[in-house]
């Protein structure tokens, strides 16, 4: 090596060691920013304190809710409970008319039937009023003062009775209740009673020769079994 390259190298060296030295405070200065960060503070430090607030507002909110919500349906069970009093009373009212209208109905359902009665009562009386007490007294002097003979009276009042039965038959019927003659029918035991047997040359065993009471039929149902006399079996 010569001493020009000597030197050269000497000031290399020199300017390295230099450069070195500079840069060894900004180094510190980096290293101490490094070391110690910048805080940075903002507005919300009270951060914390205000979601405790926000918390306790909300809780506060919802039992205030729950209260609101709690009176509202005590209100509306105090409603109902008036309500459920009101329909009980109504419908023990209701239960007490209902018998007592069913007690009237009662007493009161032939009412209809009494009152269309009443004409065939009227036609009676009527031909009842036909024959004077005159004509029904033994002594000689009353029967002298007749206008009519007996066999007048007599048919006035059988004229009398059969106009009664015949109304009578027809309010009756507008009750639907119908009279009913078995007679030459078989005999039927749902809709006949047995009196009397008796061997009737010429008539069917078991048929209807004689109708003591006529039978009632109130619709389909009977009403009063008609009273018959029965032929007998004489193959025996």
């Amino acid at each position: 090596m010569n001493f020009a390259s000597s030197f050269q190298l000497l000031r290399t060296c020199a300017a390295a060691s230099s450069s070195r030295v500079a840069a060894r405070p900004g180094l510190r200065v980096l290293s101490g920013r490094v070391s110690q960060p910048r805080r940075y503070y903002s507005d919300d430090k009270a951060a914390p304190k205000d979601e405790s607030k926000t918390e306790e507002s909300s809780e506060k909110k919802d039992a205030n809710e729950c209260e609101t919500k709690l009176k509202a349906k005590e209100a509306e069970a105090t409603d109902l409970k008036s309500r459920l009093q009101y329909l009980q009373a109504d419908f023990l009212n209701l239960q007490r008319n209902a018998a007592r209208e069913k007690e009237q109905a009662k007493d009161f359902s032939i009412t209809r039937f009494a009152s269309d009665l009443l004409e065939t009562v009227d036609v009676l009386a009527i031909a009842l009023k036909s024959v004077p007490h005159a004509a029904l007294s033994p002594e000689p002097e009353a029967q002298s003062s007749l206008e009519k003979t007996h066999a007048a009276y007599l048919k006035d009042l059988y004229t009398g009775v059969e106009l009664t039965h015949r109304v009578l038959l027809q309010t009756l019927g507008k009750y639907h209740v119908k009279a009913f003659d078995p007679l030459g029918e078989q005999f039927d035991p749902n809709r006949h009673e047995a009196l009397y047997q008796a061997p009737i040359p010429g008539k069917e065993p078991g048929s209807v020769i004689d109708t003591q009471k006529t039978g009632y039929m109130i619709k389909d149902r009977v009403l009063r079994a008609a009273q018959v006399g029965v032929a007998q079996d004489t193959s025996s």
